[in-house]
This record gives C-alpha cells, structure tokens and sequence, in this order.
C-alpha cells in the first residue's frame, strides 16, 4: 500500500478501496517505470532496504 501512495500520491482510503490483483498490478507498473527511468546494471529494482542511514544535522 504504501508503494502505490508514495509514487502515486493517493491517499491510504484510495488504495484501500482497490481490490488485492488491482494493488499488486499498481506494484508491477511502478517498478516497470522506475526500472525504465532508472535502469541498474544488474537490472535490480532498488529497495529502501538497500540504502545506507544518512545522519541528519541539528
């Protein structure tokens, strides 16, 4: 769900009115668009879990 919000900007009642196949579709294109935009060499979506902590200044 918050996949579909964050690169869609639809509010959480939004996607929860989606039935499941339709949210899961939603996924696919959005990784099929960012692979496009944003191809890597081996062809792997990036996750948020891949990024390194950045420390934010007070």
């Amino acid at each position: 769900m918050a996949f579909v919000s964050y690169y869609f900007h639809w509010s959480e009642s939004e996607v929860l009115k989606m039935e499941h196949h339709e949210r899961r579709r939603w996924c696919g294109e959005i990784s099929r668009i960012n692979e496009s935009l944003n191809p890597s060499e081996d062809r792997r979506e990036k996750s948020i879990l891949d990024m390194k902590p950045v420390r934010m200044r007070p």
